[in-house]
């Protein structure tokens, strides 16, 4: 039943993967959360770090869409600085948003991936579609009242798959405890 929050890779930040990376495992669209992994929770506005990477994504013509939970409204405010497609209520664990995604650039599930800082929704609904996955550690330390509850039971899902599975990711970094 845990396998189902199981990651195909886990890399600390979103901002280390490469194009080359995502090029060399067939990954053709980037689908990202936007919470604690594409921006911090309580920074909408990103970084240099997050634009810089943004960059060099579309420089290498992969497509970034955000795939998130939150409102329209709460997305479009985030993201009016960086000026990314996004999928509003998704519905993650579930793969609403991500079908969505797939339809509209009409890609096989080899093709894309999911990253997200949250085993019960992003991984939980990228297993659930049969696509490919990131898990990232979040960008800060504090979350949103809502996520809080997840985080406790994340945790002890993270160490059991940590006990069970050998998990050095295929770019050299790992989510540490």
């Amino acid at each position: 039943m845990l396998e189902r929050y199981k990651p195909t890779w886990m890399v600390e930040s979103i901002y280390d993967l490469t194009p080359e990376d995502l090029q060399n495992h067939g990954i053709k669209v980037v689908m990202t959360d936007l919470d604690n992994t594409l921006i911090a929770w309580d920074n909408p506005n990103g970084t240099p770090e997050l634009k810089n990477w943004l960059e060099l994504i579309a420089a290498a013509s992969i497509p970034v869409i955000v795939v998130s939970n939150n409102s329209h409204e709460r997305i479009e405010k985030a993201l009016e600085h960086i000026g990314l497609p996004f999928v509003s209520r998704a519905l993650k664990p579930f793969t609403k948003g991500i079908n969505q995604v797939k339809n509209e650039f009409k890609m096989n599930n080899q093709d894309l991936v999911l990253i997200g800082d949250q085993l019960m929704t992003d991984i939980a609904a990228a297993n659930n579609a049969g696509i490919k996955s990131i898990l990232v550690k979040p960008l800060v330390e504090s979350d949103a009242w809502n996520t809080k509850p997840n985080r406790f039971i994340e945790k002890r899902i993270k160490n059991h798959l940590i006990k069970k599975h050998d998990f050095k990711t295929k770019w050299g970094n790992s989510l540490d405890d």
